[in-house]
């Protein structure tokens, strides 16, 4: 059985009421994606599932080139020889839709495959919804992330993680 939840549920609407409308805010959860969070969740799950990857694989995966990136002090960084990753921080922080415990800094990561020359872009938030709930966001959201994409640009597969 999944780890994540794939119906719907008090639990799930609580945290679809937490992340709000995106009337007016510069990050939006949902984007303009009509699909109930609990279809989210699982369509992602199965994707992930598919790449024989694991959401905490994805998401400390992205934590570990955004802790390179902070290096580089609001300059890029090339990690790996292969990725141009760039940190910028703002004031103030964000806490989890889920309601997990803890507060996350205002980040914007870019990172470019310089190979490829695809880019991906996310959050420090980002990280912790993949990692701990298997949440890449909406389509249409600034910081969605599909899996297959994240595995294309980082090169991941069953055996990397």
């Amino acid at each position: 059985m999944a780890r994540f939840p794939v119906f719907q549920s008090p639990f799930l609407d609580a945290a679809e009421k937490r992340m709000g409308s995106c009337e007016n805010k510069v990050h939006c959860y949902m984007g303009d994606d009509t699909r109930p969070l609990s279809r989210i969740l699982a369509e992602d799950e199965a994707e992930v599932n598919a790449l024989g990857l694991t959401h905490e694989a994805i998401g400390h995966r992205l934590f570990h080139l955004a802790e390179q990136a902070k290096k580089g002090l609001g300059s890029p960084v090339v990690v790996e020889d292969r990725f141009l990753v760039a940190v910028e921080a703002a004031r103030g922080k964000l806490s989890c839709p889920f309601g997990h415990p803890g507060l996350f800094a205002k980040t914007h990561v870019v990172l470019v495959n310089q190979k490829t020359g695809e880019s991906l872009v996310w959050s420090d938030l980002s990280m912790h919804l993949i990692a701990e709930h298997g949440f890449y966001q909406g389509k249409g959201s600034p910081y969605r992330l599909s899996p297959k994409k994240i595995a294309a640009v980082l090169g991941l597969s069953r055996a990397s993680h």
